[in-house]
Order: C-alpha cells, then sequence, then structure tokens
C-alpha cells in the first residue's frame, strides 16, 4: 500500500503532538490542560496525587512552580506558562496559590475557568494577611520563623515540630516530616500584597476546603466561595489545609468538574 508524503508527515505530527487532530478527526472537543500552582510552604510535588488522577483520566497537566517571591511577579511568571499552551486552560490555586492565579487569569483568554484549593480568593486591594485574619481561626503566625532576605525583607517557614498540627494533621506523620524539610519559603512581602484584580468576578469558580484548617479559616474560605458565586463549593469534615495531599481524589474531582462545565 502506497502512503502519500503529506500523510507520512501528518502521521509524524501527531506522533510528536498528539493533541493535533487530523482532517476528519471526530473526536470530542479538547480538554483543557490543567495548569496547578501551589502556594506558601509546599512546592509542586504536593500536586503529585491529583495529577496522577487527572493524567489517568486524559488530562494534561503542569505542575508550575511557584517562586512564592511577589503576587505580581509570581503571577507573571504563571502567566507566562498560560500563553504558551495551545488551548484551554484551568487555572488551580492552593493557600497563597490562589490570588497567583486570580492575577495570572487576568489577559489570558484561553483561561476558562478558577478553581480554589484551600486558597484564597482575593478582591483588588486585599491580601493573604487580611483574608486570613478576616475571621478567627488561623494559628498560623505563632507557627513560623523568619530568614532575614539581602534586601532586608524576610522569608517565612512553618516550624519543623509545628508543621504537621498546623499545616497537613490529617496526613501521615512520615510523609509531613517530608513536607516540612521539602517546604518552600514565602516572602513576607508576597502574603502582605495588594491583589490588583478580581477575575474570579468573570471566570466561573469553584472552590474546595477543609473545616480543620488552620491556615485560612473554613469561615474564610466560606465567605469568599459566597462572594465569588462558586459554581461548586465542598468543605471537607475535618480536613487540613493540605487538602491536595489527604483528599487528592476530592480535588481531583472538582477540577475534572471545572474542566467539563460549559
Amino acid at each position: 500500500m502506497r502512503i502519500s508524503l503529506f500523510g507520512t508527515l501528518l502521521f509524524a505530527v501527531a506522533l510528536i503532538h498528539p493533541g493535533i487532530a487530523a482532517a476528519g478527526d471526530k473526536s470530542g472537543p479538547e480538554k483543557p490542560t490543567i495548569v496547578l500552582v501551589h502556594g506558601a510552604f509546599a512546592e509542586s510535588s504536593s500536586w503529585d496525587s491529583v495529577v496522577a488522577r487527572l493524567n489517568k483520566d486524559g488530562y494534561r497537566v503542569i505542575a508550575a512552580a511557584n517562586p512564592l517571591r511577589s503576587v505580581a511577579s509570581d503571577a507573571a511568571a504563571v502567566s507566562r506558562i498560560v500563553k504558551s499552551v495551545d488551548g484551554p486552560v484551568v487555572l488551580v490555586g492552593h493557600s497563597y496559590g490562589g490570588p497567583v492565579i486570580t492575577e495570572a487569569a487576568a489577559g489570558n483568554a484561553n483561561v476558562t475557568a478558577l478553581v480554589y484549593v484551600a486558597a484564597f480568593a482575593p478582591d483588588v486591594g486585599e491580601t493573604s494577611l487580611s483574608l486570613s485574619a478576616k475571621f478567627p481561626g488561623s494559628t498560623l503566625g505563632a507557627s513560623l520563623t523568619t530568614v532575614a532576605l539581602p534586601d532586608g525583607g524576610e522569608d517565612l517557614y512553618i516550624q519543623t515540630d509545628k508543621f504537621r498540627a498546623q499545616f497537613a494533621a490529617d496526613v501521615p506523620a512520615a510523609k509531613t516530616a517530608l513536607m516540612a524539610a521539602s517546604q518552600r519559603p514565602v516572602t513576607l512581602a508576597a502574603l502582605g500584597e495588594p491583589s490588583r484584580t478580581a477575575s474570579w468576578k468573570t471566570l466561573p469558580s469553584y472552590v474546595i476546603y477543609g473545616t480543620a484548617d488552620r491556615n485560612i479559616p473554613a469561615a474564610v474560605m466560606k465567605f469568599m466561595a459566597v462572594r465569588a458565586r462558586a459554581r461548586d463549593t465542598v468543605a471537607i469534615a475535618g480536613a487540613s489545609h493540605a487538602l491536595m495531599v489527604s483528599h487528592p481524589a476530592e480535588v481531583a474531582a472538582m477540577i475534572e468538574e471545572a474542566a467539563g462545565a460549559k
């Protein structure tokens, strides 16, 4: 059987770029790429169990490295990733990653939804610090230690012996010991930086959080979800701040709900 040069080239391109459909392809609509943005005191591998579930269900996933330096510069870094994606994107943020995705979505028309996983959803002028203190319940301040930076600022870490109780009380101790050792610091300035946009006002938003979160009180999460008119809100009884580690199935399910919404 003879194969035309065009057909050979098309087949080769399809092997390299499986997302490219051949003429006449009757497959369903393209699944969005999921961009996951970790927050303070975490890193990209905190999403591993969520990524595994999404990959199994056919989603392309990017677990972005969030610099944790400032809302504006961190959002710019995530925005560059979004711009590199050819097709729709669902942005997912955890904790301080919420302000980052909220700003990163601005100006990127391919972002179709925002998912806040125990994450701040700030309005213009609000900060992570101001929101966390809006209702009582956060014990984060007493668990922190600082490292001075050359510019006069401070990096914040959760003290190792307090990490599990503060951040991941429903995660096995052996796992939280690894998380405490690999935690990445956030600058104090980033947590106190006012947000410049509120993209949840124009994009479909989804919220999932734990009722035993000691970083962002459940009352704060509920307030932000109601204000954003979230299409779906899930409160997991007894869950900690490290929701993507302790409840990856529920988190992945919400992300897929946002990805499939019309």
